[in-house]
């Protein structure tokens, strides 16, 4: 399943964030490059050990958090702390597929990576190119957010970013292990949340088929869940 979702910080915060990652020490993006991923990777990257990524990654990994789309939809058991790359002068990254395990420098956080994500820092009309294309079954999709949306889609995806002929393509970009392994199974339980909560709207909470979908959909995620 791919997802936007949408505001996950306001212009205001995105502003905020851009004037601390601006000043960081970016540096070649084949930093955490796998193998195959490095001979078609060209961009930048903030060291994942500096100050000021740290810091935002922190920010980030709240607003994720206390985000309830994204919640529902990813489930997230852990997330990789967030790392921060810039695209321009005709930087792009080919088709590849993320790496299945993601491990922290110096033994730190280790993950099986379910989910990978975008969260886009920079406006579209700031600069031309730099679309996310995600394999999908359907075909590829093609994504260009809003400064502060962030895109969701299963790691598993062959994805590329294209050449940012104009302008400056900032982004955090992350992946998740989650508590549903199974893609379907997971888009499944976001599926019957979301209807869940539409009914519960229309009807209120205690109806009694709202209180049967919602013990529907936890002895689901009873029964898939890894914790």
């Amino acid at each position: 399943m791919l997802l936007q979702i949408p505001e996950v910080f306001s212009k205001a915060e995105v502003k905020a964030l851009r004037e601390r990652l601006d000043a960081g020490p970016w540096a070649d993006g084949n930093m955490t490059s796998g193998h195959q991923s490095a001979t078609a990777k060209r961009n930048q990257q903030l060291p994942e050990d500096s100050d000021v990524a740290r810091e935002v990654s922190s920010l980030v990994v709240q607003a994720l958090n206390a985000n309830p789309m994204f919640v529902a939809a990813a489930l997230p058991h852990t997330i990789f702390p967030p790392l921060f790359n810039r695209y321009e002068g005709g930087g792009e990254f080919g088709l590849h597929v993320d790496n299945a395990i993601r491990q922290q420098r110096g033994g730190g956080v280790r993950i099986r990576s379910d989910l990978s994500a975008t969260l886009f820092l920079s406006e579209p009309e700031d600069y031309d190119g730099g679309e996310l294309i995600i394999e999908e079954m359907y075909g590829p999709q093609s994504v260009k957010l809003p400064a502060g949306d962030l895109v969701l889609y299963p790691s598993k995806s062959l994805h590329k970013v294209m050449p940012v002929t104009r302008g400056a393509r900032v982004s955090s970009f992350m992946w998740m292990q989650s508590l549903i392994r199974d893609d379907g199974d997971r888009e499944m339980l976001f599926r019957l949340d979301v209807a869940t909560q539409r009914v519960g709207l229309e009807k209120g909470p205690k109806d009694q088929a709202v209180i049967e979908l919602t013990g529907v959909y936890h002895n689901l995620l009873r029964r898939w869940s890894e914790v």
